[in-house]
């Protein structure tokens, strides 16, 4: 999702040293036996390791491929874990596996179903969490997923990128590394609504491993079927608030970029009521710990942003008319994931991309109605009018 090469659907959304296992674990290559699979990572590990090492103490160029550099960071992870001092990549990495572990707990407390939760693997490196709930008590469909990738990025990739970012080496080729948190969350009462949230991080590689260039993008939005506007102005209060401790500019600016990016031009309409969405956030914004610091914040205040409007909405009586109000509104997300988002279109793109995680995002059902339009002065034609002329809810 982003405006450029959106390194986010990386990321549609979808590892630490210690963890409880997974409830459900798909993991590519299960047939093979554990042990079998240890042995053989540690092989490749203890190969790459001493091939680093000779190379160091010949005082010659060491070049790590994407995969040897996935696996140099599972054996840092694994044998002194990640603190303040180690790489970004692997410092974002804990933050937002920890978080969806939390925002997990929350929407499970909220509808009393669980999760389903697989875990899958990328040959060249990386893989991801995918932690997806359908046919709940509250909601129809919601997804909450991680994905992480080693790759090489092509002489032509790297010349569209360096558009937006100068200081991106100039070579044939450059690994890279990209990470996400996204979550879309469809509640069954269209009184409640939908809400879409993405973090990511992106960084290329020297060929010793050490990062070469790096930025951070994100956002959360709200896509609501029926405007409460003292839902909208709680929801957009959340993330000026976490704006505002790291710059004040931030909310404004934000604001007005998620207004952009997330409309549907071929309708003339906005997905949603906004949020904030912002990209390539490099060091000409401010330094990397401080970046991450503000991408914390952000992060940190979805469930005080969301989980009030819910607790208020998810009861609410409706009638078969609102329902489907709700099911038309849907079919305009679709329609924007599907035809606008540059995020998905580049995670479809990606060799090895996990197509069920990237389309985690789309609802369960969705309706297209033949030149269907609200009756005037309805509420559904005052959500109409808020979508073609967004408004400053704070």
């Amino acid at each position: 999702m982003s405006k450029r090469f959106s390194q986010s659907a990386f990321l549609r959304p979808q590892f630490f040293r210690t963890r409880p296992p997974p409830r459900r674990s798909f993991t590519a290559g299960a047939n093979r036996s554990n042990s079998s699979r240890w042995a053989n990572g540690a092989a490749i590990a203890v190969i790459s390791l001493s091939g680093f090492v000779f190379a160091m103490m010949s005082q010659k160029p060491v070049k790590l491929d994407a995969r040897s550099l996935a696996e140099l960071d599972e054996r840092t992870k694994r044998e002194k874990g990640v603190d303040e001092n180690s790489p970004m990549r692997l410092r974002m990495e804990q933050f937002i596996r920890e978080q969806q572990k939390a925002i997990v707990f929350e929407l499970e407390k909220l509808d009393g179903k669980s999760f389903r939760e697989d875990t899958w693997t990328r040959e060249k490196g990386g893989g991801g969490v995918s932690c997806v709930l359908q046919e709940g008590n509250v909601f129809e469909k919601a997804g909450v997923n991680i994905s992480v990738v080693y790759g090489t990025l092509p002489k032509p990739a790297i010349a569209k990128m360096r558009v937006n970012h100068k200081n991106l080496a100039e070579a044939d080729e450059l690994d890279f590394y990209a990470l996400g948190l996204s979550m879309v969350l469809h509640p069954q009462n269209p009184m409640a609504p939908t809400v879409h949230l993405n973090y990511r991080y992106f960084e290329t590689m020297l060929p010793d491993g050490t990062p070469q260039a790096w930025w951070f993008g994100g956002g959360s939005d709200l896509t609501p079927s029926y405007l409460f506007d003292e839902d909208a102005v709680h929801f957009h209060k959340t993330l000026k608030e976490a704006c505002d401790k790291h710059n004040k500019d931030y909310y404004p600016r934000f604001k007005k970029w998620c207004d952009e990016y997330f409309n549907n031009t071929h309708r003339g309409e906005s997905r949603g009521i906004g949020g904030i969405f912002f990209d390539d956030l490099d060091e000409t914004v401010a330094d990397a710990d401080n970046t991450f610091a503000f991408i914390q914040d952000c992060l940190k205040s979805f469930l005080p942003s969301y989980l009030p409007i819910m607790q208020k909405r998810k009861d609410m009586p409706f009638t078969a008319k609102e329902k489907e109000w709700q099911q038309v509104r849907r079919g305009r997300y679709v329609e924007f994931n599907l035809v606008h988002d540059r995020g998905t279109a580049f995670g479809l793109n990606v060799p090895g991309s996990r197509v069920e995680s990237i389309l985690m995002s789309l609802p369960l059902t969705a309706s297209w109605r033949y030149m269907y339009e609200p009756e005037p002065r309805s509420r559904e034609q005052r959500l109409v009018e808020v979508l073609k002329n967004p408004k400053e809810w704070v």
